[in-house]
């Protein structure tokens, strides 16, 4: 497999609040799935609409992370928040797709929580980033073609 290419910036984020953030996720998805519940998909689209198009330091979810992993004292990792930011809007987008196919198609709507959920659940586990993969096989080759 080639190596993965992500989006660079000068912004910092901490590892471990971001794994504990996808965990926090997953964790929302799984109450998704055992009540039917559309407030959990809801409430996640709204945090990752937060950390993928706003400014905010935190959304709800990772400020909840961020108090998790000081209360743990995992150590501060410091890594590029560029390919978190593209993840996060990936996951805008399967999260949207899932509360708005609720309403349409439930089945299908669980079908892409539960995809989602296993993206949060390598990024927390395996720390291991869906976003760059498709940043890698489809955006960088679509859009940074060489002339």
């Amino acid at each position: 497999m080639k190596s993965l290419i992500c989006p660079v910036s000068p912004l910092r984020v901490n590892e471990n609040t971001v794994r504990i953030t996808g965990l926090v996720i997953a964790t929302l998805i799984a109450l998704y799935a055992i009540t039917g519940s559309i407030v959990f998909m809801i409430a996640i689209t709204l945090d990752y609409a937060i950390r993928a198009f706003t400014r905010l330091k935190y959304s709800p979810v990772s400020w909840l992370a961020a108090q998790l992993v000081r209360l743990t004292k995992l150590p501060e990792i410091k890594i590029d928040k560029a390919p978190k930011i593209f993840a996060a809007r990936v996951g805008f987008l399967f999260a949207l797709a899932s509360a708005l196919l609720f309403f349409i198609n439930p089945i299908a709507s669980l079908i892409i929580a539960l995809t989602l959920m296993s993206f949060a659940l390598l990024e927390s586990v395996f720390n291991f980033c869906v976003g760059c993969l498709v940043y890698s096989s489809i955006v960088f080759p679509l859009f940074h073609r060489k002339v």
